[in-house]
């Protein structure tokens, strides 16, 4: 029976996912016609990957043994997974034994004061629940008053989808949404029994029916690098490039660093954004 605080979902709702996006001639399969569902069938899928379509059905119904590497690998060549994809399917192949052991989110002082020490560009530390556990002066101005903020308030995931404000804020609100999801997702495959992440993801679906749109979709996203766009009242309109690293000692903490284009008009932003800011402190 199904542990009912997992919120990762099965491997086999993953792989029906999956292979509904995949098209017979994305996979190099002959034409067969029109078709009922989109994707591929489940024995196109077992054909690809060398499996009896038994084998491969009982995947998906969840009543084979944990497969192996190699049909892992198959499996993910065949449905076309990314690098961030192709982690969640073996998230998903290998759960992990639900321990007593408490997550630790604490930061060390000195990463707070290397973010703080960053005057001329937004940066944030987080972690894979989307909780912003360090910031600069920069992005509390930028992108939320994190000080004035009570600790759950300082949740991207929460403000992405229940503060009506949200999409006034991120110009690119459908992406942003789409990828908070995908990093939520990530995180489910690897801790699926955190109590804070099951808390935040019962939250998020009763209050945001796109959440609940998009978590049904099993869309998975690690945050790596791209662009990002602001609306200020101050400034205005801000586009950024984001870059994150991962902090030493901490696998699911990410620095995540929003730089403009030198002579940009976002650089002129920051700027006037950063002394206004001095200014009113």
């Amino acid at each position: 029976m199904a542990d009912p605080t997992t919120i990762a979902g099965s491997l086999g709702d993953y792989l029906r996912t999956r292979r509904a996006l995949v098209s017979p001639a994305d996979a190099g399969l002959p034409p067969t016609g029109r078709r009922r569902v989109p994707g591929l069938r489940r024995e196109e899928v077992a054909e690809l990957v060398g499996l009896s379509t038994d084998y491969y059905v009982r995947l998906e119904q969840g009543r084979a043994d944990r497969p192996s590497d190699e049909v892992l690998d198959a499996l993910a060549r065949a449905l076309r997974l990314g690098p961030a994809e192709r982690a969640h399917l073996y998230d998903l192949a290998r759960p992990p034994r639900r321990t007593a052991t408490a997550r630790n989110d604490g930061l060390r002082p000195a990463l707070r004061q290397v973010v703080e020490a960053m005057p001329a560009t937004p940066a944030v530390i987080m972690n894979d629940r989307n909780d912003v556990l360090a910031w600069n002066r920069l992005a509390a101005a930028l992108i939320a008053d994190f000080p004035n903020l009570a600790p759950p308030e300082r949740n991207m995931a929460r403000r992405i989808f229940l503060d009506p404000d949200a999409p006034d804020v991120h110009l690119d609100w459908d992406e942003a949404a789409r990828t908070t999801v995908g990093i939520l997702r990530m995180a489910a495959g690897r801790r699926p029994h955190d109590p804070e992440l099951v808390r935040l993801v019962g939250e998020l679906s009763l209050g945001s029916a796109t959440f609940r749109t998009l978590w049904a979709g099993h869309h998975v996203h690690e945050k790596t690098h791209g662009p990002k766009r602001f609306r200020h009242p101050v400034v205005g309109d801000v586009t950024l490039g984001y870059e994150t690293f991962q902090v030493p000692g901490a696998a699911h903490h990410l620095l995540v660093v929003y730089t403009a284009a030198p002579g940009s008009p976002a650089e002129e932003a920051l700027h006037f954004l950063s002394s206004f800011t001095t200014a009113d402190t």
